[in-house]
């Protein structure tokens, strides 16, 4: 079982940056891939970004790529979004996702496993 809590969401202005975090519960963290996926009202979740167990590959939508950066910190059970150049279409609901697994992490939500409650994102323009 892996809990999670997303942190880092707030209001900030066209342009800016915001770094999301998302903390792990739990011994196994190292085993999971993490994505990042974010959602308005009335739309299906979508895919952000991901990163494989090693950190060693990460993986991002074309509407982020250049802008956001994954990273994950194993030793704190931890995974960030950083998140630069904002734009009010980045405006959504950001959920950390958990994957039990090695291989590359999916883009589509429902391969994830376990989930945080979300942080809110809103870029004013």
């Amino acid at each position: 079982q892996v809990q999670l809590v997303e942190s880092g969401g707030g209001l900030v202005q066209a342009g800016g940056s915001l770094r999301l975090s998302c903390a792990a519960s739990g011994r196994t963290f190292s085993l999971y891939a993490m994505g990042w996926f974010r959602q308005t009202p009335g739309k299906e979740r979508e895919f952000v970004s991901a990163i494989r167990w090693s950190g060693g590959s990460s993986y991002y939508a074309d509407f982020v790529k250049g802008r956001f950066t994954i990273s994950r910190d194993n030793a704190k059970n931890t995974v960030y979004l950083q998140m630069n150049s904002l734009k009010p279409a980045d405006t959504a609901v950001y959920y950390c996702a958990a994957r039990r697994g090695v291989g590359v992490p999916p883009a589509l939500f429902p391969e994830y496993d376990y989930w945080g409650q979300g942080t809110q994102v809103t870029v004013s323009s």
